[in-house]
């Protein structure tokens, strides 16, 4: 998909959620994605693997712009992964074929953390019946778990599992910001 075609489709989704950005003019957001392009090639293959990016907050003080992953399940495409490299490597069969962290990275990407992920879900119902793993704290990951989130019963749920378990409903939302 090439540029001017992508800037036309994140106007469409930017044009149908007005209340994920109030008050923002898309050209102001337009013409900064223009300016970085490495961003828009980020927020492409955020696309690209079922992401649906759509921008969520703007910084006023930093001429900032930050777009999350707003697809109602987790991307589809960032599935059946464990959390990062460290769990991967420690399975010994039945690897997946990634983790969140090193993807996200490989994008250009951030997981989202807690705080991320329920700002998100003050914007809609997002996972009522996917998880998304988020960043996990240090602690927390150094004793071997991973943290991950989803939506159910109107409640946003923050859970723990193994950083080397991987399931089919699961998988993870990125951030990117333009400044």
């Amino acid at each position: 998909m090439n540029q001017e075609s992508f800037l036309t489709l994140l106007k469409e989704r930017f044009d149908k959620h007005p209340n994920r950005h109030e008050g923002i003019q898309w050209e102001k957001v337009a013409d900064k994605l223009r300016k970085h392009p490495e961003k828009l090639k980020t927020l492409l293959k955020m696309e690209e693997s079922g992401g649906e990016p759509d921008l969520v907050q703007y910084d006023k003080k930093k001429n900032a712009f930050t777009f999350y992953d707003c697809s109602i399940e987790t991307p589809s495409g960032r599935r059946s992964f464990c959390y990062d490299k460290e769990a991967l490597n420690s399975r010994k069969e039945h690897k997946p074929k990634n983790s969140a962290i090193d993807f996200a990275n490989s994008m250009g990407s951030k997981i989202l953390n807690e705080e991320e992920y329920r700002y998100l879900q003050t914007l809609g119902e997002f996972d009522k019946k996917t998880s998304s793993w988020i960043e996990t704290p240090p602690s927390i990951r150094k004793l071997g778990g991973a943290l991950f989130c989803d939506y159910r019963y109107g409640t946003v749920f923050v859970y723990h599992n193994g950083a080397e378990s991987y399931y089919a409903v699961r998988g993870f939302r990125t951030s990117v910001t333009i400044e």
